[in-house]
């Protein structure tokens, strides 16, 4: 094993897979002479060539475009959005072409894509820059949807991805770009799809993913402390969902606590909720609660945005309420 950087991990994700197949490029602003915006491409340009490590215009809508169309005369393509907010401009690309050409035409044409790039807030950044947006693409069929949460299964889950003949959205987060973390030297995949356990428990399942998982760690420990025994699952992979693995915890804790950062309408811990209560109804000892941001746009003010982002302690109140304590 070696310890690396998040940004590294995903670097070094594809250009492994670009070494083993020329029909990977990745495409999209400052990847190339700058690196990246959070440098997660540093050194592709010197490797690769300016053919296959391009950058674009301050241009979504085009590029994702030309990213999509370059699917169907058997290219793979890696298209990295600044951030996800600016995905917004490129969204019809995304909807209404990658998720669908495979149904369109009939199985003629695969969409092997990935659309990558940072999720959620990321400190001060105003409320257009500071919006989760894994359910709105979890609600498309066609697409999967990953938020990893650390170097290991960052790079395993993007060389998944690249290898995936569906479109992919790979999401990831500028507060995470430096964090280490442990890869192993050779090579390994993490299938997508796969939910996991990362802390055993036996009082209470915490379901979270991506960046926000960091409080459910934090609460669980403070938590421990108090008697209080925590089973932390991570995602992974918000589509296609693990809701089995998620079931097991929840049949042997009986209590359920999702934490997400989104907007609590009709997220992704509504669908675990629901999806809970329908299979596991009988098995629970208290109502599913689950944390989310407040239901208003991020605000600027370092004391608002600390009041609208989920944090630890309120983990902490959630378990204990399901705990009834």
């Amino acid at each position: 094993m070696k310890t690396i950087q998040f940004r590294e991990a995903i670097c070094e994700a594809m250009s492994e897979e670009m070494r083993k197949d020329e029909s990977i490029y990745l495409m999209g602003e400052e990847v190339a002479e700058y690196n990246g915006a959070y440098k997660a491409s540093k050194g592709m340009l010197d490797e690769f060539g300016a053919k296959r490590v391009i950058d674009t215009p301050i241009a979504e809508l085009g590029f994702s475009g030309i990213a999509v169309g370059s699917t169907m005369t058997g290219n793979r393509p890696i298209v990295e959005f600044m951030t996800f907010n600016f995905a917004l401009v490129g969204i019809d690309q995304i909807i209404n072409n990658a998720a669908k050409i495979r149904q369109m035409s009939g199985g003629q044409f695969k969409c092997p894509i990935v659309f990558r790039g940072p999720t959620g807030s990321a400190g001060q950044l105003g409320a257009t820059h500071s919006q989760a947006f894994e359910s709105w693409f979890a609600n498309t069929p066609g697409l999967k949807v990953i938020v990893p949460s650390n170097p290991y299964d960052a790079k395993g889950l993007l060389k998944a991805a690249i290898r995936d003949d569906d479109p992919v959205i790979f999401m990831e987060s500028e507060q995470m770009y430096g964090d280490k973390g442990e890869v192993p030297e050779g090579e390994y995949i993490v299938p997508i799809g796969v939910a996991e356990v990362k802390r055993e428990g036996t009082d209470v399942t915490i379901v979270s993913f991506g960046k926000i998982i960091k409080d459910a760690y934090k609460a669980a420990d403070q938590l421990e402390k108090e008697g209080i025994s925590c089973e932390v699952i991570d995602l992974r992979t918000v589509r296609p969902l693990d809701i089995n693995t998620i079931l097991t915890s929840v049949k042997k804790t009986n209590r359920l606590v999702i934490l997400e950062e989104a907007w609590p309408f009709g997220n992704v811990s509504t669908e675990i909720t629901y999806q809970v209560q329908e299979k596991a109804f009988d098995y629970l000892d208290a109502p599913i609660v689950k944390i989310n941001t407040a239901d208003t746009p991020a605000p600027y003010s370092p004391v608002l945005l600390a009041e609208w982002l989920p944090n630890s302690d309120d983990v902490v109140k959630a378990v204990k309420k399901v705990m009834y304590k």
